[in-house]
């Protein structure tokens, strides 16, 4: 289970999780994706070029970018595009993980955010991760205690 803390710059913290890092990925599209905007994808320089038209008389001009990466890097080499790591529309030739693209991606607009791999890190985070300390991180604190009691990872303690 992955459990994901989500510290908005107003307002107050809301957890939620997600089964496995699949799932997380696909929730995160889900919420955070917006026009002109790729979380992540990896495409060869084939299906870039073949997405973009190469049959107009000026595709060697407005293309020459991806023509050159196809040059280097060959036509079907994947190109990894990740605008929150990234930066908008950047292509990058070494691989860029979907998981780490989504938690970048899902920090974007928050002040922070805390994602936990495990049941146990989720547990450990709660009692020792001064953004869940009881008194000055009270809401943080229950809402990461909340999913854990939920998801039937702690028990609650009346």
């Amino acid at each position: 289970m992955i459990y994901v803390v989500e510290f908005p710059h107003q307002g107050r913290p809301h957890a939620w999780f997600a089964f496995n890092r699949d799932d997380f990925v696909r929730k995160v599209h889900a919420v955070r994706a917006r026009e002109g905007w790729v979380i992540h994808e990896a495409l060869s320089v084939r299906e870039r070029v073949a997405a973009c038209g190469t049959d107009t008389p000026d595709a060697a001009r407005t293309q020459a970018d991806l023509l050159e990466l196809a040059r280097v890097h060959g036509w079907d080499a994947l190109l990894y595009r990740a605008d929150p790591v990234l930066g908008q529309g950047v292509l990058h030739a070494e691989p860029v993980d979907a998981f780490d693209a989504c938690v970048a991606a899902l920090a974007h607009d928050l002040k922070t955010c805390r994602v936990h791999l495990t049941d146990d890190q989720a547990i450990a985070a709660l009692q020792r991760d001064p953004l869940y300390d009881p008194d000055e991180g009270f809401y943080a604190h229950m809402a990461l205690r909340q999913q854990l009691i939920a998801m039937d990872a702690m028990e609650e303690d009346i």
